[in-house]
This record gives C-alpha cells, structure tokens and sequence, in this order.
C-alpha cells in the first residue's frame, strides 16, 4: 500500500505500521474476499501488501503466497499475522521502483490500494502480463480520482489514482473480465472507512 505523504515512503509507512494495532485491520479486502475463487491455485504475489492483511487471507483459502512492501515494519506484521493463523506468506521488503515481477511465475496479481505515482504505475502495470502464467488472473482495487470529493481514505494526490480507463490502457496483454468505476462502502481499520470511489479490475492473460 503506496501512498503520498511528506515523509518518504518508507519511512512513512513504518511509522504508519508501527503501532501494535494493525493500520487497515486484520481483514481481507471486500472485493478480494468476494472474488477470490476467479484466482487460479498456485502462486499468487500480493502488491504493497502493507501489514499482510491480503496476503494472509489468500494463504489461508490454499494459495502459495508471496507479499511484498516496502516497509519493513509492515512485512513483519505480516509474518506474525500469518503465524497467528496457522499460514505461510513469503515476505519480500522492496520498493517496486526496484522489484522485478518476473516471467510467467504467478497464477494471480493481486493489488489492493497500491497507489504509485503514474510513471511508476504505468512500469508496474506493464509488468503485470509477462509477470502472469497462462489463465493467470490480475485483481486490482484502488481509489479512483472521485476518492478527492469523499476524504475517507487514500492519497491527496489525483496523479496517485486511477480511473477505469487508464487501468484498461495500462494493463496490456490482459482480458478484462471486471472493469469498474463504483462507490462503494469500506471499513477497513482506521485507514479506510466510509463512502468511497474506487475502481475495480479482474483481468486475465490468455
């Protein structure tokens, strides 16, 4: 989960997850947790997985889990997060400025919030299809630029968000089989929590 602050990210989100409480809860995502079956059995790589809250659901539905985020912190959290549920989740600490999503490796994406500025994103994104196994399935929820008028939750800034548009522009080489704009309710933490705009993706490479 990659926002914008003042303090530098990583410093940021460490400080963020540094409490013993967990930031955005301990509970799957909504739009996860209702599609998670679309996801193919195998390996699944949890973007800007934050304190593991993801990460861990997909381990405990049988999934063989890799999360990664660029605070450490929040990777250990997810460590004692999985142990505590009787899962296993790798845990890689990187910036994905630096992270290489590799070739044909993953039976799903998952990317929950990760909000990058838009050159990062549009590299990442364009990562997402090679990254993908055959059938493999990307699952995306992020705020979309409507978020701004709510407040409930997300980046300030409208260049961190995404409409439906650009994510279909930026994720190349994929089939769409959810695209969406909505709004909707979400009580995830302290973090998320109220009315929000966001914008939904399930793709799949063929």
């Amino acid at each position: 989960m990659q926002e914008n602050d003042n303090l530098p990210p990583r410093t940021m989100w460490d400080t963020k997850y540094g409490e013993e409480s967990y930031f955005y809860g301990t509970q799957p995502n909504d739009f996860l947790k209702e599609n998670v079956g679309k996801l193919p059995k195998g390996r699944v790589l949890c973007l800007a997985d934050g304190e593991g809250r993801n990460s861990v659901f997909l381990a405990q539905q049988g999934y063989d889990v890799t999360a990664v985020d660029s605070s450490a912190v929040g990777m250990r959290k997810a460590s004692a997060l999985a142990k505590s549920k009787g899962v296993s989740v790798t845990t890689i600490v990187a910036d994905l400025n630096d992270f290489d999503l590799g070739e044909g490796m993953w039976s799903g994406i998952v990317s929950i919030f990760c909000h990058l500025p838009s050159t990062l994103r549009g590299k990442v994104h364009g990562s997402i299809a090679p990254a993908l196994s055959p059938k493999g399935v990307f699952l995306m929820e992020c705020y979309s630029p409507d978020q701004l008028e709510f407040g409930t939750g997300g980046p300030k800034n409208r260049d961190l968000l995404v409409t439906a548009l650009q994510a279909e522009q930026e994720l190349a080489g994929l089939s769409f089989q959810h695209l969406k704009q909505c709004t909707r309710t979400i009580v995830e933490g302290q973090g998320h929590n109220g009315q929000s705009a966001v914008t939904q993706v399930i793709a799949a490479k063929g």
